[in-house]
This record gives C-alpha cells, sequence and structure tokens, in this order.
C-alpha cells in the first residue's frame, strides 16, 4: 500500500512526462535497432565488420519519420495511463504510415536502402516494443490503483447491475481514476453466457436470490444500473428488485433533462434515480424540424417567465434561433435567475430582455407590447397553488382571469401571430377556484376565433419539481426526518417532467389554429403514496420504518383524480401522438 503511493506520486511528480515518453521511444528504436544488427550478424547475411555504420543511415531516417509522425498524430498526448484500444490502435496506424514513408524514401536514396523485409521488420519490432511498455504501464498503474482500493475503507463497494460494453467501460473507470469514491466488486447480470466470467478482472453474477447473500458477504452498499437503452418496463422491473433495505440504487447515465437532447451526445454520469425516474416514461425528440423553422427569427414574448414553466420555454426557445426572446415576469429573483443562466450559455449570440411587471396592469402589458412587437406569446403568468387561492380567491380571479384577458388583448391590438395560454388539467370539471379561474382563462382564448391572432390553450398536469409541486415537500419532509404528508392514500395524479412539457407546449403552440384547445398525453397516472415511498426508498430509507407515512385528509377544493378532458368524444389526434386537440364548441365573445 504504501509503496504503491509512493510510486504513484514519483510519477505524479514527474514535470514533463511527453518529453521523457520522447526520449524513451528513441532509445526503445535504438535497441531495435541493435537487435535487429545484431540477429543479421548472427543469421551470417552480413559479415561486415562496420555493418553498424553501414546500417546508421536507414536507422535515422527510420526514427526521423515513425517519431515525426508519433508527434504529428499526437501521440504523445495521449494519457496511456487512462488509454483505450482506440489510443493503441491509433499508435500503430501512425507508426504503420511513418514505417511506410520512411521505406519510400530509403528506396530513392542510393546506398541506404537495405530491403524490405528488414525495414519492416524494424517498425514493426519498435512498435511492438512502445506499445508492450504502454501496456506494462498501464496495467501496473491499474494494479496499484486496485491494491490501494482494497485497502481504503472509505470507498464504498459497488455491484455493477449489466456486465456489457457499458458496464465495462464504467469498471474500468472506476479502477482507473484515483479518487473515485467507489470500488466495484462483481457484475451482476442475467446472460447465462457471461455469468462465471471476469470481465475487468470481477467476477460476474446471476441475478438472483443468492446472489444477494454472497453480495452481503462482499460489502456492497450499492448498485450502479449500467445498461443501455431500457424501455419502462424493464427500468421499472430493475428498479423495484434492486431497492432493497440497507442497499442505496444509483444509474450510469445522462441526466433525465439531458438524456433526450438531440442536439449533442451527453456524458454518462453516476448520479441518484430521481423522481423523474420514477415515472418510467418514454420522453422522446418532440421537437420536430416543422417546430424548429416556426420560431426560428422570431420575436417570443414570455409571461411569467421567470416561473418553472415559463423559463423552460425560454431555454428551449433559445435552442432555435429566435430573433428575440423577452421575458416578462413580476418576480425580479426568478426573472433575474433565466436571465443570467441563458447569458452564461449563449452570450451575446441570444437578443434577451426582461421586463417587471404584472399581466394585471394593462398600461404595463400596452407598453412591452407596442415596443418589442412580439410575433409569438406564451402566456405563463398566472397563481396555481389550490389551497392558497381558496383563501384569497379574488386574487386568482384578478391574476388568472383578468391577467389573461388584459394580455390577450394587448396581442390582438399589436398583431400578435400566436397566443398559446398555459392551462391546466384543473380547469376540467374544477372543483376549486385556481381551476374555476384557469377555465375561465380557456373560455377567454376559445372565444377569439373571430381575431387575426391564433389564440389556443394547452392543457396539461402537475410538473415535477416545479414550484410548490409535492416533490420538494416530500424532500423537505424527508430531509427533517418525516413524517410525510399525504392528503390521501387513493389520491392519483398526472406527472410531466419540465422540459418535456414545455417541448410539447412549443410543438402545440407551433401547429395551433384558432381556438384550439391541446390536451398533452400524460401517460398513466401515478398514485401520490407509491411516489412517497419511492422517494423514500430513493433518499436510503426504508418507508414506514425510518420514515413514516401519514394521511391529513383531503384539502378544500381538491379532487382525488384529475381529468384532462371536458368533452372525451370530442378529442382529435394531432400529427404528434402526444397531443390532442379537444373540439368544444366555444361562447361567443359577448
Amino acid at each position: 500500500m504504501e509503496i504503491s503511493t509512493k510510486f504513484k506520486e514519483l510519477l505524479r511528480s514527474i514535470k514533463n512526462r511527453k518529453l521523457l515518453l520522447f526520449i524513451f521511444d528513441a532509445f526503445t528504436f535504438f535497441g531495435v535497432y541493435c537487435v535487429m544488427v545484431l540477429a543479421t550478424l548472427i543469421s551470417g547475411k552480413n559479415i561486415y565488420s562496420d555493418i553498424f555504420v553501414k546500417y546508421l543511415p536507414n536507422f535515422l531516417i527510420f526514427i526521423s519519420f515513425v517519431l515525426t509522425a508519433r508527434l504529428a498524430g499526437r501521440v504523445y498526448s495521449t494519457l496511456w495511463r487512462y488509454a483505450n484500444s482506440s489510443s493503441f490502435l491509433k499508435m500503430v496506424l501512425v507508426d504503420s504510415i511513418g514505417g511506410a514513408l520512411s521505406i519510400i524514401v530509403t528506396l530513392v536514396i542510393p546506398g541506404v536502402y537495405i530491403g524490405n523485409w528488414e525495414s519492416v521488420s524494424v517498425v514493426a519490432l519498435f512498435n511492438v516494443a512502445s506499445l508492450s511498455f504502454r501496456f506494462f504501464y498501464q496495467w501496473c498503474y491499474r494494479q496499484l490503483n486496485k491494491l490501494e482500493g482494497e485497502h481504503d475503507n472509505n470507498k464504498t463497494r459497488v455491484a455493477i447491475v449489466g456486465a456489457g460494453q457499458v458496464g465495462a467501460l464504467l469498471a474500468e473507470e472506476l479502477t482507473c481514476t484515483t479518487n473515485s469514491v467507489y470500488r466495484p466488486v462483481c457484475f451482476i447480470d442475467t446472460a447465462k453466457d457471461k455469468v462465471g466470467s471476469l470481465i475487468c478482472g470481477l467476477r460476474v453474477f446471476d441475478e438472483c436470490e443468492e446472489t444477494f447473500e454472497l453480495i452481503k458477504k462482499l460489502g456492497v452498499k450499492e448498485f450502479i444500473i449500467a445498461l443501455p437503452a431500457i424501455d419502462d418496463e424493464t427500468a421499472k422491473k430493475i428498479y423495484k428488485y434492486y431497492s432493497r433495505p440497507g442497499y442505496r440504487v444509483k444509474l450510469y447515465d445522462a441526466p433525465i433533462s439531458e438524456r433526450f437532447d438531440d442536439e449533442e451526445t451527453k456524458k454518462r454520469v453516476i448520479m441518484d434515480f430521481k423522481v423523474e425516474d420514477l415515472l418510467f416514461r418514454s420522453s422522446k425528440n418532440i421537437i420536430d424540424n416543422t417546430t424548429r423553422e416556426y420560431y426560428k427569427d422570431k420575436i417570443v414574448l414570455v409571461t411569467g417567465g421567470g416561473g418553472s414553466i415559463g423559463s423552460e420555454i425560454c431555454r428551449q426557445i433559445a435552442k432555435l434561433r429566435p430573433k428575440q426572446i423577452v421575458i416578462f415576469d413580476i418576480y425580479e429573483n426568478n426573472a433575474y435567475d433565466i436571465q443570467q443562466a441563458l447569458i452564461r450559455k449563449y452570450g451575446n449570440k441570444l437578443n434577451l430582455s426582461v421586463e417587471i411587471g404584472s399581466v394585471r396592469d394593462a398600461n404595463r402589458l400596452e407598453a412591452v407590447f407596442s415596443h418589442y412587437r412580439p410575433d409569438v406569446v406564451f402566456h405563463a403568468a398566472a397563481h396555481k397553488h389550490v389551497p392558497l387561492m381558496e383563501h384569497s380567491n379574488s386574487e386568482a380571479i384578478k391574476n388568472n382571469v383578468f391577467g389573461t384577458y388584459n394580455t390577450a388583448n394587448a396581442a390582438e391590438k399589436y398583431g400578435v401571430k400566436k397566443f398559446v395560454l398555459i392551462s391546466t388539467d384543473k380547469a376540467v370539471n374544477p372543483t376549486n377556484i385556481m381551476g374555476a379561474s384557469k377555465r375561465m382563462c380557456e373560455m377567454v382564448i376559445q372565444c377569439r376565433r373571430d381575431s387575426a391572432t391564433s389564440f389556443a390553450a394547452v392543457r396539461f398536469g402537475n410538473v415535477l419539481g416545479s414550484n410548490g409541486s409535492v416533490i420538494p415537500l416530500f424532500r423537505e419532509q424527508i430531509k427533517q426526518g418525516g413524517p410525510i404528508t399525504i392528503t390521501d392514500s387513493r389520491i392519483i395524479r398526472y406527472f410531466m417532467t419540465i422540459p418535456e412539457a414545455s417541448k410539447l407546449v412549443m410543438q402545440a403552440g407551433a401547429m395551433a389554429k384558432k381556438g384550439d384547445l391541446f390536451v398533452l398525453d400524460m401517460g398513466k397516472p401515478v398514485k401520490i403514496i407509491d411516489l412517497a415511498e419511492n422517494m423514500i426508498k430513493l433518499s436510503g430509507f426504508t418507508p414506514y420504518e425510518d420514515i413514516d407515512i401519514v394521511e391529513i385528509g383531503l384539502r378544500p377544493g381538491e379532487k382525488l383524480y384529475e381529468e384532462l378532458l371536458i368533452k372525451p368524444d370530442k378529442l382529435k389526434k394531432t400529427d404528434n401522438n402526444m397531443i390532442f386537440v379537444e373540439r368544444d364548441t366555444p361562447l361567443s365573445r359577448e
């Protein structure tokens, strides 16, 4: 243990490893050359006493071309203790190119060429010697890391679920990284042909109850799921199988908010399962080319642009190269946060403006609309908390109903092409003031079919992680040691992630016609009690033992089951299989 640490400290203390490796390769080539000369003498093919000098020009040409090729191919930029197969293959190809060029040169220089086989042999032997040294160095470094990890009791012992390419890459990464907090001790896989074999020096066990007994003895504390793309049902089964008392389950993947971003490849990381993952929804690439083209070069205004949905709409719109984004919000802290986030990401490439004001203030809206003349408006500004709006009901009417009315009037007056209202499932057969106010907002929008502006509304359920949602409440209650409070064990809700909801809103906005009321496919409803139990497990606790769950009764205006449609028989499909249109007979303006 002490020897390995000192050796690694010595390696790290070397200032210029590239120069040292270059010099080492030069000496390796010289050694290979000496072996070739000796072999030629012993074979009796050439008995000149000056053979060393005779072959010297050829040697100098070889070493010049091969080492130059390595420099040009940036072989010395590779950190060899972490090198993979592609790095080694690259060195073979670079050496082959350098060797071939050196042979061509020796053919045209009189008195230098010594024969094809001798030339190829020198280059091949040099390549083998270099590769062998690098393999040996990498092996030594990994063995030292392994030895160090075995004696480090601070490292968490983990079992990797999935003995495929993803799992093997993870095991390599954890083994090679000195400061890793994990120590992989085995693989678990269902493939019978892998069970019992060794991958990266780790044994592969079968997925069975006997394995759980064995890994207890190995001191495993966590499971890391390292599988390629898996469907919802498989993910649900895997999580349920491995989330047992005393163990934590983690995921080796891209964060869910980035996992389906088709603009760039995201790096896999080890992370906790999140609430979003508990839904096990199949997110899709929602934004199509037609939608991208629609928002390109347009001025987009987002009311409530600092809120959960509004800010995410701003993030998604920013990717589509708009002419300008205008954030309108009464709460300057939220507006400032999204402004700074977009500036950090896009800098001067994004034309961004922030205006502070309330949708209740018709004069303020008039000033903003007359100045910016937006092409598209997303109206996300609203009071949304059901219990608070039951208590302060007149404020819900002022902000939601009259705020929507004022914003819609300004949009019509200043020639907005499209106006999209963010609505909610609570607007369907409402039993509370907030839901009733949002249903009135929908009516305000639907009655304007005669307008030059295309008005539409998009209705969806609860958004995971949004401000004031049940998730932050549960998380805080778990942090305080419980109990988690739920209103009723029978209560169910539809859930969607913030990026998913925002992208669907944008897609619906691009396809909207006058008076359309869009309904988003929210997937299967989730029982709130199941969500609470899973969040407790995610935190490493056992439900009802470590943290209790207590029913406190339904709040005023709260439903057991939310609905998404007023008239299901009026539902019509769109080109996007996650977006539907409810064809309802609208009220007149009067």
